[in-house]
Formats: C-alpha cells, structure tokens, sequence
C-alpha cells in the first residue's frame, strides 16, 4: 500500500470520526425519534382498533335493547358511546336508530335532537351528509318543512344529490311553492337517473304538481 493512500484511509478515518463526535447526539435523536413515532403510531392504531371494538359492543346492545322495547337501557348505552366514544361511526348509527324508534312513538323532538346530536359530531362528509337528510325527514314530518330546507341546505354539494332534491321538492310542497318544487323533483330525477327505483315516484310527484296547477288555474 503506498504511503499516500494509507494517509488517505487514516484522513477518512479521522473525518468520520470528528463528523460522529460532532453528530453523534443528533443523530441518536433522531433514530429515538423515529422508533418513538413508529412505536407511537403502532400504539395509536391499535388504541383506535381496540376503542371502535368497544364502540361496536355498545351498538349492538342498542340495538337489543330496542328491538327488546327497552328504550330507557337503550338510552344508557347511547349516552355511554356519546361520552367515551362521540367520534365513533358506531354511536352515530346508534343515535339514529334511537331517532327512528323516537319517530315511531311520535317524540319527533327527541328524534330531531339525536339526529342534531349525530349530525353535528360527525366527522366523514358522507356520514354528516346522511344524519342531516335523516334530520330533514324528520322535520318534514314534524310540519317544519322552513327547516328541513334549512337543513338539506348545509348538505355538502354531491351527497345524496337526488335524495336531497326529492325531500327539497316535498318540503317546497309544503310550503306552497310549485314551480320551485318542480325544478328540484326534476334535478332529482337527474342525479339519480332514469334506472334509479324512485324514477316513477318523482314523475308521479310531477304529474301532481301539473295536476294541481290545471285545478288552481
């Protein structure tokens, strides 16, 4: 080996060594740092699976418990996913089964809170989107159709477009307003397509509306 190379190797050397001396300690930190966020995040998952797991017990102990005609216990299990679980699909799905028994026994009000309840804490677009319509329905059916629009209003544009222009046409019904009616049973029928099951039902709403307006001439 010639003198200069075995200089060179012992220059490198020296270099690497200040360099690990002079980075040594950032560098441990930066790999503690690391594990910490890859060991976190594993933790964090399974925090996440294991609470959804739970959130489904309680679920289905709601649904027991209302199909059992025991409102009250299932109540009690309601307001624990509301407490521990409030971010959980599962506690939105059980608030609105809660409404829909609510709606059965004609407590349209409390229907109306759970659905507010659910709407308000839901986290995925398409959840929220869901929670508001199952709220205007609910609103229709309370003679409110002023806040029903109120309501599909807020719906993100594109969730359930023709299921919230069929309601907006009901709720405009309801209030008198024709023309406007028609113009959104007609946007529902185009955003659900001519395939769609509520096809015939749109266009009977429409002849009704024609109907009527020959009978107010």
């Amino acid at each position: 080996m010639a003198l200069d190379d075995a200089y060179d190797d012992y220059e490198q050397s020296e270099r690497v060594q200040r360099w690990l001396r002079e980075n040594g300690v950032s560098i441990l930190v930066g790999i503690v740092i690391g594990l910490v966020g890859i060991f976190g995040l594993q933790q964090w998952r399974q925090h996440q699976a294991n609470s959804e797991a739970a959130a489904s017990v309680l679920y289905q102990q709601v649904q027991v418990t209302l199909a059992s005609d025991k409102p009250a216990a299932a109540t009690a299990f309601i307001e624990e996913l509301k407490k521990d679980y409030a971010k959980s699909p599962y506690t939105l799905f059980a608030l609105s089964d809660q409404a829909r028994r609510q709606v059965q026994d004609q407590q349209l009000a409390k229907a109306s809170a759970s659905l507010e309840w659910a709407a308000g804490h839901a986290n995925a677009p398409q959840l929220k989107a869901l929670m508001q319509l199952r709220l205007a329905r609910v609103q229709m059916a309370n003679n409110d159709a002023k806040t029903a629009l109120t309501t599909l209003g807020g719906i993100a544009v594109g969730q359930y477009a023709g299921l919230v222009q069929e309601l907006r046409g009901d709720a405009l019904v309801q209030l008198g307003r024709a023309p406007e009616a028609r113009k959104a049973y007609e946007a529902a029928m185009a955003a659900l397509g001519e395939d769609a099951p509520q096809h015939a039902v749109l266009q009977m709403k429409i002849d009704d509306l024609a109907v009527a307006g020959k009978q107010g001439a």
